[in-house]
């Protein structure tokens, strides 16, 4: 593989000072600066304009001795960095870039970092010509807004915050999702694929079948008193009747708020108090894996504490899944459970649209807080509807032809927004899995993209270092040529686990869309574009449109160029959270007051030389050690690049000395033994990679880390444990194996 230096002039000097701080970047609609490669004595130049095709080398580069061409496999060294073209070989610890291939950006919808660039420009300059243009062009409104796109106010010193997109435009989302793309001729188009638990089982939805089913269930709805702004509370597995549900209610106006099917009946309950919804739709079972959980046992419970508490609920619909529990085995309190199957098949297959107003209410969504009372997220209707739809189109380069497989489950913001709002928006056809990612083995993920032909696959990373775990043979028994575009969501994902992800699931040849954003944000907010810009493993690289990332000090000020602090956001975005139910004030406390003028998203970023953004992770994960602030995530990702450790989480503990110690609870790949050497080694691949102050006080040896059944890591229960408060460890019965956390209390002093 051939070797090409690159003076050491920075790639994107420009972009520092006005794409990550100001936002003036007329400058930039030229090509930037020319960058000199040194192969056999040849110039070579990297143009930021992927889209010219009339240079050589897979038109990344223009040669000044025309005769001579580098081999398309060539490695260069873009200024301080090394870089692969995508496709051309695997991504090794040695390359820091990955550069889009021609063939890519021909086709992207981005297609350079030019295209970006003068996009961008225009949705930061011109916000309200921006997302109206895009607004009216690509969906149906009742009623266009008036002549204001977007009023706010950030700045709690200014008075009551407040965010409003397309106020007083009438639209509604289910009617964008369905009846729009069936008028456009997508009725016959498959909108759901449905993959059961169990292998064999699967079934199909067309764009005009899915929209009647709807129907139904919305007439159903309006005829037990559901009306425009009414709550309906949804505790569903992965079914086709999940989506169906969130499009029922948006169809009538109603509020949805679903409440992931992993939740204990103290959590559900809690939420059913807050949002006091006319009716709870579940189903009787599910199985994941092996495992069947009873779902309506859970419900049951908290309905009867809520009525306790004062809230009743009168009517709870509940779906047969019979492949995980039969009807007869279900319990059943007679005058409010109803089965749905034997009423909603009876409603008619129409049901007329409820117009809304842009800034009614769409749906809650209940986040964690720090004061353990959750928060319920409020999403309107227009800009939300706008803002999803665009970010998902952009950010996995949306083609017509593409099946669309997102692993998240719908009682996420994830599931909201990429696997039904954002997805049906465009006309995708996209695939729903009710299991296990690793059920019967661990290959489940790559024999469903064989079967269905995914080109999209969004996941977590946790997900990817738990299948990288298992090896590759799992991955490379499967032929996963129909891939295209891959993405990572969720957490910030390690540059080994990305390299893994990119290398063996994407054989080298799909980018990675490893997004930034938040349940609050609604939408992406800081993603790679797969044909515009090379992506380094591990950055979440630049800004969407209409986002203004800005880094911060503690007090509020602003930082330029390379740096490392709170990350905040300057101006309002469509897609943006209106308020938390019932208590905007902890909105305004939480979101807004930390740093006044900003929204501040609780997470700490790093922002290199060349303007590429680092996520650290949420800064209660910042630990203070003999006064160095480190990221978790940081020590983490040190952590797993050790090739006998497959997965790690880091929390801080109390230290009489530095204030705060690393406390490192690790998981081996498969076969290796705990030992002492392991250990050692461990502490000094973090020594090596951070430094001295980073090296980790305590290794916990961890078979399996505690888990939700959507993989994310709890680390309030791995704080508990390290501080040795086992008294405090709250409720587990979201794990996805409560045993983990025993098995980590009897290692706690090995």
């Amino acid at each position: 593989m051939k070797s090409i230096s690159i003076s050491p002039r920075p790639i994107f000097p420009l972009i520092l000072p006005q794409l990550e701080h100001r936002y003036k970047i007329s400058r930039l609609n030229h090509c930037l600066p020319l960058l000199h490669l040194d192969g056999a004595g040849r110039s070579l130049l990297l143009m930021a304009s992927l889209n010219n095709h009339n240079h050589n080398h897979n038109h990344h580069f223009r040669h000044a001795d025309s005769n001579a061409s580098p081999p398309s496999s060539a490695v260069a060294k873009i200024s301080h960095l090394k870089a692969v073209v995508l496709g051309d070989a695997p991504a090794s610890e040695e390359d820091d870039v990955v550069l889009p291939s021609h063939d890519f950006s021909r086709q992207a919808l981005v297609p350079s970092q030019q295209k970006y660039l003068e996009m961008y420009k225009a949705s930061i300059e011109n916000p309200a010509g921006f997302w109206s243009g895009i607004a009216s062009s690509e969906f149906y409104w009742k009623q266009r807004w008036g002549d204001q796109v977007y009023s706010e106010n950030l700045d709690v010193r200014r008075g009551n915050i407040k965010i409003e997109w397309f106020k007083g435009g009438i639209t509604n989302v289910c009617h964008n999702c369905l009846d729009r793309n069936i008028d456009a001729g997508l009725a016959d188009k498959i909108a759901l694929y449905w993959e059961s638990n169990e292998p064999g089982f699967d079934a199909t939805l067309t764009y005009s079948q899915l929209l009647q089913r709807v129907c139904q269930l919305a007439n159903y709805l309006k005829s037990v008193g559901v009306r425009k702004g009414d709550a309906v509370v949804v505790y569903l597995p992965m079914l086709m009747e999940l989506p169906i549900t969130m499009l029922a209610c948006a169809r009538i106006g109603a509020v949805h708020s679903v409440v992931f099917a992993g939740f204990s009946s103290e959590s559900l309950a809690q939420r059913i108090v807050d949002c006091k919804p006319k009716v709870v739709i579940t189903c009787n079972a599910v199985k994941r894996g092996p495992k069947t959980v009873f779902l309506k046992d859970i419900v049951d419970a908290a309905l009867i504490d809520s009525a306790n508490k004062g809230i009743s609920v009168d009517v709870c619909l509940t779906y047969e899944n019979q492949l995980a529990l039969k009807r007869e085995k279900t319990k059943w309190k007679e005058g409010r459970d109803i089965w749905w199957e034997d009423v909603v098949p009876k409603y008619p297959t129409s049901c007329d649209v409820e117009w809304v107003d842009a800034e009614d209410p769409l749906f809650l969504l209940y986040t964690s807080g720090s004061t353990g009372k959750p928060k319920g997220v409020l999403h309107t209707t227009g800009g939300y509807m706008v803002y999803t739809a665009t970010t998902f189109k952009y950010a996995f380069d949306y083609k017509d032809s593409d099946v669309y497989w997102c692993t998240a489950d719908c009682g996420w913001i994830t599931g909201h927004s990429y696997v039904t709002y954002g997805p049906m928006l465009n006309g995708a056809t996209v695939l729903l899995y009710e299991g296990a990612p690793s059920y019967p083995d661990p290959g489940r993920c790559w024999d469903i993209v064989d079967k269905y032909k995914v080109t999209i696959f969004y996941t977590a990373p946790t997900l990817v270092r738990s299948l990288m775990r298992d090896g590759d043979k799992y991955v490379t028994r499967y032929s996963r040529k129909s891939l295209r575009v891959l993405g990572s969501v969720g957490e910030p994902i390690n540059p080994s686990a990305w390299r893994w992800f990119f290398n063996v699931v994407g054989g080298s040849r799909c980018p990675i869309s490893d997004t930034w954003w938040q349940t609050e944000t609604g939408g992406f907010m800081i993603t790679p574009l797969p044909g515009a810009w090379p992506q380094k493993p591990g950055s979440a690289t630049f800004p969407f449109f209409g986002v203004q990332p800005v880094i911060v000090d503690e007090k509020g000020v602003e930082l330029d160029g390379e740096c490392s602090g709170y990350l905040c956001v300057k101006s309002s975005w469509p897609g943006a959270f209106r308020t938390l139910y019932g208590d905007h004030e902890r909105y305004e406390t939480t979101y807004f007051k930390p740093f006044p003028g900003y929204y501040f998203t609780g997470d700490g970023c790093s922002r290199d030389k060349d303007g590429y953004h680092w996520l650290t992770g949420r800064v209660d994960d910042v630990i203070n050690v003999s006064g160095h602030r480190i990221g978790t995530a940081e020590v983490e990702s040190a952590l797993v690049s050790h090739p006998q450790c497959a997965e790690a989480a880091v929390v801080g503990v109390e230290h009489q000395v530095k204030g705060q110690g690393i406390y490192a609870f690790v998981t081996p790949v498969e076969g290796i033994s705990y030992s002492e050497e392991l250990r050692k080694s461990l502490i000094l691949t973090v020594r090596t990679q951070i430094g001295a102050f980073a090296a980790p006080d305590k290794i916990h040896w961890a078979p399996a880390l505690p888990k939700t059944r959507s993989g994310k890591i709890m680390r309030r229960i791995l704080r508990k444990i390290a501080a040795r408060q086992l008294d405090e460890l709250g409720d587990t019965s979201t794990l996805a194996d409560p045993g983990v956390v025993d098995q980590l209390i009897k290692l706690a002093d090995t």
